[in-house]
């Protein structure tokens, strides 16, 4: 019995991965452009071209269906990964892997950049992410796959998140944005938490008299890893978003613009 479903696991698998002939790629990046920004520690997003990228997308309700972590290039880790510039992504079939920068350069892409971290706290990050290669992607059963068969599964809206985060719960099954979203809480840097305002008492004096006042204060409620979706890196107030274009030095004045026709 095991064995039979391991051989249906394989067989969605490779369905799932075939690419869509309706894919367009309107990013105007090449591979030059993005290794010339782009920093370890840095995420890619990708709004990928396979089958299982469209119920991603439809699930999330976004352009993006699969998050990468950028390794860098020309580095101490050049010597182990080699000299390309490397990212660690989770695949569907091969679990956590290195894959070259240049996968990507003919997709939609965008680069989100965690802000205020310290050269100790990325280098416990970028840890997290090499330790994790080898791990297997969540696959332990059919139905973790068979969420993915339709591309727009008939699933209200508030439960797509949580369709997303089905699957095994075991430490070495992972999905894309769920291992990097880890990777950061390890060190408890905030990707998309839960804000919610309280009102406290507090007793104040002015000019000898006690008055009491309600302060409001912001409480961060850290959300399971296992919730996060490509896209909440990119709606995260605590990711800045990198534009090779911008980051270059923009003019539009030079642009051989012409009006409409």
């Amino acid at each position: 019995m095991f064995q039979i479903f391991e051989k249906l696991n394989k067989l969605i698998v490779e369905w799932l991965q075939k690419p869509i002939k309706e894919y367009e790629n309107r990013s105007p990046f090449n591979l030059r452009d993005l290794e010339s920004v782009m920093q370890p520690g840095d995420i890619l997003l990708v709004d990928g071209n396979q089958r299982v990228s469209s119920a991603i997308k439809y699930l999330t309700q976004s352009t993006w269906s699969h998050a990468a972590f950028y390794l860098g290039k020309n580095n101490k880790f050049s010597q182990k990964f080699g000299t390309d510039a490397i990212l660690i992504e989770s695949d569907l079939k091969d679990g956590v892997i290195t894959v070259p920068l240049s996968k990507y350069e003919k997709f939609n892409t965008r680069i989100c950049r965690p802000a205020g971290l310290s050269d100790l706290e990325k280098e416990k990050v970028i840890e997290f992410m090499i330790d994790s290669i080898g791990l297997d992607y969540d696959r332990k059963n059919i139905i973790d796959l068979m969420r993915y068969l339709l591309p727009q599964p008939p699933v209200p809206i508030r439960f797509r998140r949580r369709m997303l985060a089905l699957g095994s719960g075991t430490p070495s099954k992972v999905i894309c944005s769920t291992l990097i979203a880890k990777a950061f809480q390890s060190i408890s840097y905030p990707i998309l938490p839960v804000i919610q305002k309280e009102k406290k008492l507090k007793e104040v004096s002015y000019r000898g008299v006690k008055h009491s006042q309600y302060i409001e204060k912001e409480y961060y409620h850290i959300r399971h890893y296992s919730l996060f979706v490509p896209r909440d890196f990119d709606l995260s107030p605590f990711f800045s978003t990198i534009k090779p274009t911008i980051e270059k030095g923009f003019n539009y004045k030079e642009l051989p613009i012409r009006g409409f026709e």
